[in-house]
């Protein structure tokens, strides 16, 4: 399988099943879209940022046929000014690269150094996707499974209402 081998072990480990779905190189959401119609889920976007001193990093997941301003975020997460995290920071975090985040890199982050802000919306989900670390592929699990798998990771996270609908 494609992906990070600790994802597949981690997921074995905590006896979450998932779906699988082999796939072209997809680094943006609109070139992901094309092949996703195979999998029953919710897809995920998943935005990496960091605050202005630089000392904090943050992941961001929500729905990706959702778009959200980085202002209307900002006030949101009450984190003070943001930016997106620059592809060595991304790799020093989350041991991936543009185009393949998702909060699988959480494994990655021995230090548990990104916090997590899960859309609150995506709660009502029977499933949610996203790549293993690797965006030649996308699993789907359980949305009870998936929180079940942040507990694992150590990492803080919350589920938050980043938009309304």
């Amino acid at each position: 399988m494609i992906g990070q081998e600790i994802v597949y072990e981690t997921l074995a480990a905590l006896g979450i099943p998932f779906d699988y779905l082999e796939h072209p190189e997809a680094p943006t959401v609109e070139i992901a879209k094309r092949y996703w119609k195979e999998l029953d889920s919710t897809h995920c976007k998943n935005l990496f940022f960091r605050n202005h001193k630089g000392n904090r990093h943050y992941l961001v997941v929500f729905d990706c046929d959702r778009d959200l301003a980085i202002h209307d975020l900002e006030r949101r997460l009450k984190q003070g000014k943001l930016t997106f995290a620059s592809a060595e920071r991304m790799a020093r975090y989350l041991g991936t690269r543009p185009g393949s985040v998702s909060p699988f890199g959480l494994l990655n982050d021995a230090e548990h150094h990104v916090y997590l802000f899960m859309d609150k919306n995506l709660l009502a989900a029977r499933k949610l996707s996203f790549h293993p670390n690797d965006n030649r592929a996308s699993l789907a699990i359980e949305t009870k499974a998936f929180t079940r798998y942040l507990d694992h990771t150590g990492n803080g996270y919350e589920w938050i209402e980043l938009y309304e609908l």
